[in-house]
């Protein structure tokens, strides 16, 4: 079977802060979806990395008193991090500070200019440095964004150039008509069609260089420097190669017949990935996205994470405590794919030892234990017992059409019901009463399929489990690792 290409990408995060496990979530879930077409046979190009120009970074340089190059690179080597401590397989890891990114922002630039997109005027705007965005009247809660409330509103009154979002309202439109599934979940393709259909604004695309020099400058003026959205979106398509190597970015963004692209953002992003990226795609004579996948928040406590409110739950702790598996398994179970989502560390602890220690945990023990007699090398493969042929394949089937729809829940919801009837099943037949070598095989090929379903959810605990069920030539061998998830308190 000839192999497709699939490309895969966050948004890129910025790097005035820590990583938080709101992140965590949209880049495991990301990697999930890499790590399955992977498993598929695809060819895979999975990008991330850091966005580090724009008004907050800069401001957030000069309050701690650090060159902003400086500041960025120390900023950007954590969020590098999280390919470790969450085991994501990213393959390409860019920064819009790279001096080939910005090479292509400036030929993006130059593409949306020749089309007549990109004019210069004179405006006055109410402006949220915290989401890098103007905002109407009607956005504001007494005065405030509310996804940064605590944060002023500044009026911004200056010359800048302008992209013409206002003439892509119609092919935008056509665009959301033609693939019915391009953003998902559905009600967010309502909520942007909306909001298209309600008329475009233009929006301003650079600033004065002035005010704030840490930006990509604009071609053909010293004045100015770009907007930090024009800028950084440029970075799906230059982080291919573009515009260099068109066979790569053909081959993994597509063609404007066949589009390729799969994006994963959060719900504060849908306006600019799913309506003010395609427009400025359409504007490059490039071709849009093939699908955005949009994710909730995850609060804490109830509360929306603040650093001022001390709630913010930092990903790296609770790796340290927990490990890697644990929090991609809440990320993925606990949480829905597409709604907010709330996190305690009383709740994750409860879902930890519910679901890992005495679920999965106590089954491959028990699995692995009773395996270890298997071990007298003589033993071959005998048929599986039919009842247990035939859920396997079920769940097969069924994990099969959840990961379409990104439905990450309810995939492993199905691979838990496995483990579950996999626990009953070994209760029925009491295998240590009076061994028999049958059922023992037919549990030991329920915990492979386990493992093999996990992998993209659970690659390091798939990979402890597959591992434990090895064949030497014809003899198996079979060792029980130590223990996958230890209870804790």
């Amino acid at each position: 079977m000839e192999k497709k290409n699939f490309y895969i990408t966050t948004t890129l995060p910025y790097v005035n802060s820590a990583p938080h496990v709101g992140f965590a979530l949209e880049i495991v879930q990301a990697d999930i979806i890499a790590r399955y077409r992977a498993a598929l046979g695809d060819r895979v190009i999975f990008n991330t990395g850091t966005d580090e120009h724009g008004q907050k970074i800069y401001r957030n340089a000069q309050e701690s008193g650090r060159d902003v190059q400086a500041y960025v690179d120390e900023n950007a080597a954590q969020f590098s991090r999280l390919k470790e401590a969450l085991n994501v397989n990213f393959t390409n890891f860019i920064r819009t500070t790279d001096s080939h990114h910005i090479a292509a922002a400036e030929e993006f630039w130059k593409r949306c200019d020749k089309n007549g997109d990109i004019y210069k005027k004179d405006y006055e705007i109410k402006y949220c440095v915290g989401c890098e965005l103007e905002k109407t009247e009607s956005e504001l809660v007494d005065g405030h964004c509310p996804i940064h409330p605590n944060l002023r509103i500044e009026l911004i009154k200056e010359e800048n150039y302008f992209f013409r979002f206002s003439k892509y309202q119609k092919p935008l439109l056509e665009l959301y008509a033609k693939y019915p599934d391009f953003v998902v979940p559905s009600h967010r393709l309502t909520e942007i069609r909306n909001f298209v259909s309600s008329g475009l604004q233009d929006f301003s695309i650079s600033r004065l260089k002035s005010k704030m020099p840490w930006g990509v400058p604009v071609p053909g003026d010293d004045e100015q420097v770009m907007y930090v959205w024009f800028d950084a979106l440029v970075n799906y398509v230059s982080t291919l190669g573009w515009p260099e190597d068109e066979k790569n970015f053909s081959e993994f963004w597509g063609t404007p017949e066949r589009p390729n692209a799969l994006q994963v953002a959060g719900k504060d992003n849908l306006r600019q990935q799913s309506a003010m990226w395609q427009a400025m795609l359409i504007s490059a004579g490039l071709p849009t996205s093939r699908q955005i996948l949009i994710h909730g928040f995850i609060n804490s406590g109830g509360q929306k994470m603040s650093k001022s409110l001390g709630n913010v739950v930092d990903p790296f702790a609770v790796v340290g405590k927990y490990g890697t598996d644990a929090l991609r398994f809440w990320l993925a179970r606990d949480l829905s794919p597409f709604e907010d989502g709330d996190f305690t560390w009383e709740k994750f602890n409860e879902s930890y030892n519910a679901s890992l220690a005495n679920g999965l945990g106590n089954f491959a023990a028990r699995v692995l234990t009773l395996g270890e007699k298997l071990n007298d090398g003589n033993f071959k493969s005998g048929e599986i017992d039919p009842e247990i042929d035939k859920r396997i394949s079920e769940t097969k089937k069924q994990v099969a059409a959840k990961v379409g729809t990104y439905a990450f829940n309810e995939v492993l919801a199905a691979v838990w019901e496995l483990i579950s009837f996999g626990d009953k099943y070994v209760n029925e037949k009491k295998p240590w009463e009076n061994f028999d070598g049958r059922v023992v095989w037919s549990l030991v090929v329920v915990l492979d399929n386990v493992a093999a379903l996990l992998e993209p959810f659970l690659p390091g605990t798939a990979e402890k489990i597959t591992a434990s069920i090895a064949w030497e030539g014809k003899t198996l061998k079979i060792k029980k690792p130590a223990i996958l998830f230890p209870r804790l308190k």
